[in-house]
């Protein structure tokens, strides 16, 4: 199959161009996005640039303790995001999600690239790289929607803990409706999106590989893989997340000893 076609500089310019369909509904209905609009695109252009040069770098270095330390700079970011938006105490939350994150990485991806895979080097960064990014990017918003809904049950609905936790004396029973809820909000809309996918979406890992010359059979089992990485690792994640994070929420007798602020808007 043919190699993929470039985008040259100026084809770029036209294709900003339809940017001003949403610029000109901005301004006709006066909706204060238009700021938001430039700084997003600006900063979208200069990461994906420096990304561009760092990943291109790291390619062809293709060190296993370099591939190794940026997959963790990736978990460190997640974890720091998710705590940022949930509206968790920095100091005390970042640990536990930290440790999720990266258990997880190392199941997902020891299981997905080793023995899926079978890849002659692990860490082979044109792998490695991206299929751990791709499973903690898609982590990261079903990971703030669950452990939101989480965190805000423990806090608003303590009531129905503290009746449960009185009643049978187990803590894991009475914290169990709060996890069931977090799992359904966190997970459903990842359901729903697989559940649509091929007929509603086209996934961007299928699309990318067939741009890149692979043919549509590798490219569909290549992304039926990374689906199945994604919702194992966002499930795996989300309950880490919650399992150590309540060695930190309760104390020796079971009561709740942490206070949840508004999440970041």
């Amino acid at each position: 199959m043919n190699d993929t076609a470039d985008i040259g500089i100026f084809d770029l310019a036209i294709g900003f161009s339809v940017l001003a369909i949403p610029l000109l509904l901005f301004l006709y209905y006066r909706i204060r996005l238009v700021k938001d609009l430039f700084i997003s695109v600006i900063r979208m252009i200069v990461q994906l640039m420096l990304v561009a040069a760092y990943l291109e770098w790291i390619f062809e270095m293709n060190n296993p303790w370099i591939n190794s330390l940026w997959v963790f700079i990736m978990v460190l970011i997640g974890a720091g995001t998710i705590v940022h938006r949930i509206g968790l105490e920095w100091r005390v939350f970042i640990v536990p999600f930290i440790m999720a994150g990266l258990l997880s990485m190392i199941i997902i991806d020891g299981f997905f690239l080793g023995v899926v895979i079978r890849l002659d080097y692990f860490f082979d960064a044109r792998y490695f790289i991206p299929i751990s990014g791709m499973v903690l990017g898609n982590s990261i918003h079903h990971n703030i929607v669950g452990l939101t809904t989480y965190f805000e049950g423990l806090s608003k609905r303590k009531e129905l803990y503290y009746f449960i936790l009185t009643n049978n004396g187990n803590r894991k029973k009475a914290i169990r409706p709060y996890i069931q809820e977090a799992l359904v909000k966190g997970l459903n809309p990842l359901l729903a999106n697989m559940s649509v996918m091929g007929l509603i979406s086209l996934p961007g890992m299928m699309t990318g590989q067939i741009l890149g010359g692979a043919s549509p059979v590798t490219a569909i089992k290549y992304q039926v893989m990374i689906m199945i990485a994604i919702f194992a690792g966002c499930t795996m994640i989300l309950i880490m997340s919650i399992l150590y994070s309540n060695l930190l929420v309760f104390d020796t007798y079971g009561n709740i000893k942490f206070s949840h602020k508004q999440p970041k808007g």
